[in-house]
Order: C-alpha cells, then structure tokens, then sequence
C-alpha cells in the first residue's frame, strides 16, 4: 500500500471513529422496572430516536448516544414526560425515580450535566427574585407614599443589578468548547420573553437586538431543540411589544433583513428558516411582514430556492392583496344550490355579490372538511351581507366529489385535475385550504388563514357597516 492510500484511509479511520464513537448514559430508576425507556435527539424542527432500551429487574439501563448527537436530547418512558439531558460527548449517570419528577433525580456523573441542573436550579430562583424586584421597583416609583424614599430605590436597583451580574458570572465561567456555554444564554434568550414582554418592558429593544443577532447558520442551534422557539419567540415579542401596527411591521421587516443576511451563505438552512417562517407569519395574519419576507428572498440573487419554498412565495407575489384575480370559467361539473339551471353561473364573473369568498381544498385535505362544514354554518349570515361562496375542489374522483359537497349549501365546482387545474395554476394554490377574500370587482381584500378571520372580517367590516 502507497502512503498516500494509507494516508487516506487513516484520514476516514479518525474521521468515522469520531461521528460514531460512543458515550453511555446509566440509569437507575427502580419504579420504572419492565418499561422502555428511550433517548431523543433534536434535529431541525423536528426529533428523532437515537436509542432505546428495556429497564432491567434492578431498575436499571443503558442507553448510548455518539458525537453526531452532540446537542440536547431527552429521556423519555413510557408516559412520555421528558427529562432534559445535555448530549456532550461525556459519560452520564442518573440516579433517581421518574422522569417527570426532575426534582427527585441526581446526576452521579456528567460535567455538563451537573453544571446544567445547577445552572437551571439557580436560575429560576434568580428570575423569580427579580420578579419580585421588579414588582416592588414600581410601587416605590409609581406611588407617591413611596416615591419619596429614595434609599429603598437605590437598593432595590442595587440589588436587581447584583441578580443579573450573578447570573452572568455564571456564564462567563463556562468553559467556551462545552455546548452548554452555547446552550444555557441561548435557552435564557429564548425562556425570558413572555417575563420581559409583561413585566421588563425596558428591556424588549435589548432582547429584540440580541435575537437578531443569533446566528442561524451554526449547527448548534439545529441540535438544541430551539430552532422554533427562537423565531416564534422572536416575532411574537416584536408583535406584542406595545408598538402601533406600522410600526410592527417595520421591525419585524428589519428582523428579516437581519436572518436573510445571515442566511444567503446556506441555502439549505435559508430554505428551511424561509418557509417556517412564512408559514409563521400567515398562521397569525400578520401579512405586512409575510409579503416583505415573500419579495426580500425571491429578489435575493445570492441563493437558490426549492421548487415547493418558489411556489409559496411567488403565490404571495402574484396573489397578495390589492391585485385583481383573475377570471375563470366553472369548468366540469358544477353544484350550484339556490341557483335556477338556467341562471347558473359560467365563470367568476357571472357572481352577482358584493364579496366573494374562494375556497380551495379537497375532500382528501386533512382540515377542509371542518373548514368548510363551518363555512356551511355561517354561510346564511355572510349571504345577509352580500357575501357569496365558492369552492373549488382538487379531487380526482367523481363520486367522492358529489358526495363530499351534496350538504355544502354554496357553489362547488371540480373538473378533476388536482393541482392541474387551470384555476389551481392560475392562483397559485400550492397548499389546501386555500381562501382569499375577493370584491365584487374581484380585488384580493385578504388572504385568511381559516373560516375564523373571515368570520372575524365579517363582523368588523359588514356588520358594523350596516348597523
């Protein structure tokens, strides 16, 4: 063998024995004898088993993890509560009950582990004393039997300040290769939002600015189980920050710039992050930021989109509120009760109301059944208000067409040919249920999200106009 070959090899050796060597995690937990315990990695978005193993008579088990799990993982039994458990390439045993009692377990051994709980112990204890700072700090600002002690004042801010430093000192002591000092101010991030949102209102531009600056491209995030609470989190506090609506919007779109950018040198993580978090954005109607976000990445010139992340966008594109959509003749068979046969509408055009409601689903669409059996049940009251309704259906087979829409009491019209249907295309519908809020000179007015907003549209729009 030539040392060159012999090099290489060495090279896949060391490189194979370090995404598969193993570390053990030992259990001994006596009242979970006979069950299946398992350990969970995180992935993305979403989890995966990285091992699973019986609990012996003794109460005992093993379970192995290699260094490609490095991250967060959980240990779960067979009631499937979770006991979090930091997977750092180190040796762990616990001893201790049930999993859903973290309180009653101790971690015998594991650096990070131990440094983990102790930080997670203490921290929560910190966070409810400042609470309480927080709390008294107002009463002594705010009420004038108060105001005028400023000693008080001065030691309350003192002693909130000493909390915070704490909790940093704590940090800054971590060794930086551990994932935990990754980990633990990310986690902290991610856990004050709702606390700081309700009561540390003067610390939301930090936050906003400390989210903004995560770096979406380390692989670290993706191991955390934190992915998705980083960007709801996020977004969520920008929403309900206090500011006017413009103003949301306005941050929320400088957030956007800031993930973009960070994002334009991986596409894959750009593809992922991009469609969560549009689909985030028109989950919560909040359609100002979900256009911005649709534009800024189909006019980003630096990276490559999938086909299924294209067709969402240029949807949004093509189809967001204010444009005209289009025209389309009620092509195959149509259902059309309340109409006589010979006054049957042809096309889109041929509807004499004042709204338009279009629904895109299908029978096979694990939520448009319900949709659209509550569409059923508001459709007289919208009808009071000039509103008419249409379905368009994506099914293939006739017979479940006719009977999926016999009790619909709106129009519904299918020509079988699913997402190869003219009208499909010409919308760029790319997911079921679909709707859009048209008027009668068929301008998009919205793009509701579920039957819920068009009710909600109702009764703030038409019913208020006519009382």
């Amino acid at each position: 063998m030539n040392f060159k070959k012999f090099l290489t090899l060495l090279i896949i050796s060391l490189l194979s024995f370090h995404v598969f060597a193993q570390h053990n995690i030992k259990g001994s937990f006596p009242p979970l004898v006979g069950q299946q315990v398992k350990l969970v990695g995180f992935q993305d978005l979403g989890i995966y088993t990285i091992d699973s193993a019986m609990v012996s008579e003794q109460g005992e088990f093993t379970l192995s993890y290699a260094d490609k799990d490095r991250g967060m993982g959980y240990l779960a039994g067979e009631d499937n509560k979770a006991y979090f458990v930091v997977l750092a390439n180190e040796n762990i045993q616990l001893k201790g009950e049930v999993f859903s009692v973290p309180e009653s377990i101790i971690t015998v051994s594991g650096k990070e582990n131990k440094q983990f709980i102790k930080y997670a112990e203490e921290h929560r204890k910190r966070e409810q004393a400042l609470s309480a700072w927080v709390y008294l700090q107002k009463i002594y600002r705010g009420d004038s039997l108060f105001s005028i002690q400023k000693y008080p004042q001065q030691a309350i801010e003192k002693e909130m300040l000493r909390i915070k430093q704490e909790d940093l000192d704590f940090l800054n002591q971590l060794d930086t290769n551990t994932y935990i000092s990754w980990y633990l101010p990310v986690r902290g991030l991610v856990s004050s939002v709702s606390t700081i949102a309700q009561y540390r209102s003067n610390e939301i531009p930090a936050t906003i600015k400390a989210f903004r600056e995560l770096d979406y491209t380390d692989g670290r995030l993706y191991k955390s189980g934190l992915l998705r609470e980083t960007i709801e989190n996020h977004f969520w506090l920008i929403e309900n920050s206090g500011r006017s609506l413009d103003s949301v919007f306005i941050e929320m779109n400088t957030s956007i710039d800031y993930k973009i950018e960070n994002l334009v040198s991986d596409e894959k993580k750009l593809n992922q992050i991009t469609d969560f978090l549009f689909k985030l954005l028109e989950k919560r109607s909040l359609f100002g930021a979900s256009e911005y976000l649709a534009l800024k990445v189909l006019n980003e010139e630096s990276c490559t989109l999938n086909n299924n992340l294209t067709s969402q966008l240029e949807s949004y594109r093509a189809m967001k509120i204010g444009k005209t959509a289009p025209d389309f003749e009620f092509n195959g068979d149509v259902f059309a009760p309340g109409y006589a046969t010979a006054k049957s509408p042809k096309k889109l055009t041929d509807i004499n109301a004042s709204y338009t409601i279009l629904v895109f689903g299908s029978s096979w669409c694990p939520t448009c059944p319900d949709e659209l059996l509550q569409i059923a049940g508001l459709y007289q009251k919208w009808r009071k208000y000039g509103m008419e309704v249409i379905f368009v259906s994506l099914d293939e087979d006739q017979d479940i067409f006719k009977k999926f829409v016999s009790p619909f009491p709106f129009i519904s019209i299918c020509d079988y040919q699913k997402w190869e249907s003219p009208v499909v295309k010409s919308y760029h519908v790319f997911a079921t249920p679909t709707i859009f809020l048209l008027d009668n000179k068929r301008e998009i007015l919205l793009r509701p999200s579920s039957t819920k907003q068009v009710d909600a549209w109702v009764d703030w729009y038409l019913v208020q106009e006519n009382k």
